[in-house]
């Protein structure tokens, strides 16, 4: 598609309003700058944004095509657009810095003068900061596998191998923190529900107990459950308010009484508990070392 052609049918997809344009760009796919722009941006309560994604421009061509859409779009917004950029050629970066826009190079910003304190230049190979190689990927591979096994209690088999278990009622988030702990970080992690007959028995499910020391507990506000469960099953005794406060009440009983480290997941994101279980392994390792 030419670069006029590229522009024409941009401006038709996306027509005027008041709000200002973030492109992320990337000679990569882009994941990194994303996530940078996202948590600069979430700084700045009530601002809105058209976000463009604009991965693998890894030639001047392909920047070129890319600058002609941005020029175009500052035009129809009558404001700069603002300039993520993840770009390793500094000839290619340069082009974008000539746009007028408010350019956030983290390249620029970052790379080179750490390149200058160590004295060494950096890599300018694109994609290093997404390469994964060797063991520390077949491991995350693993880990990834070995969730998917052992999600909301499929399978008491091959506990003794898993990093971290997660016990809360139904629908408090422990599959998406089970997964983003095994792809982020390689963590073997295990889910299980805790059920009504759990609660009834006032007990952990199945084997837990021989593991306590890996469990982490989530809970969830009541009302926020409600919800949840509401859209899964509508009109249910599953989720009917008072059914959620008791089980929320009972869980979190028998979690204190068995030990267990609870975190809350009503507001807070999959990537903070996962940060919460990472901090508190780091203790608990740490600690080990210090016994020994």
């Amino acid at each position: 598609m030419r670069t006029g052609m590229l522009a024409h049918y941009w401006l038709n997809m996306n027509p005027n309003n008041s709000k200002r344009t973030i492109f992320y760009i990337s000679d990569s796919t882009g994941i990194t700058v994303e996530a940078l722009g996202l948590c600069l941006l979430s700084h700045f309560d009530g601002f809105t944004c058209k976000q463009v994604r604009m991965p693998f421009i890894d030639s001047v061509e392909k920047a070129k095509e890319a600058i002609e859409i941005i020029n175009a779009t500052q035009e129809q917004d009558s404001a700069r657009a603002i300039l993520c950029m993840t770009i390793v050629s500094p000839t290619i970066r340069a082009l974008f810095h000539l746009t007028g826009g408010l350019c956030l190079d983290m390249f620029g910003t970052f790379v080179n003068p750490l390149s200058s304190e160590l004295g060494m230049p950096a890599n300018e190979t694109i994609g290093m900061s997404r390469r994964v190689v060797g063991a520390e990927y077949r491991n995350r591979i693993e880990a990834i596998n070995f969730t998917l096994a052992h999600d909301d209690g499929i399978t008491e088999a091959g506990l003794k191998d898993a990093d971290v278990i997660l016990v809360g009622v139904s629908r408090s988030g422990k599959t998406p923190t089970s997964l983003y702990l095994a792809m982020q970080y390689g963590i073997r992690a295990a889910n299980y529900p805790i059920i009504p007959e759990d609660l009834e028995r006032n007990e952990l499910p199945g084997t837990l107990v021989d593991h306590r020391d890996k469990i982490f507990g989530l809970t969830i506000d009541p009302e926020r459950l409600h919800k949840i469960r509401n859209e899964r099953r509508p009109n249910s005794r599953y989720a009917e308010l008072a059914n959620c406060r008791q089980e929320i009440k009972d869980a979190e009983a028998l979690m204190q009484r068995e030990g267990i480290n609870m975190m809350d997941s009503t507001s807070r994101s999959v990537e903070e508990i996962s940060s919460l279980i990472m901090q508190q392994l780091s203790f608990r390792a740490a600690k080990k070392m210090l016994v020994s």
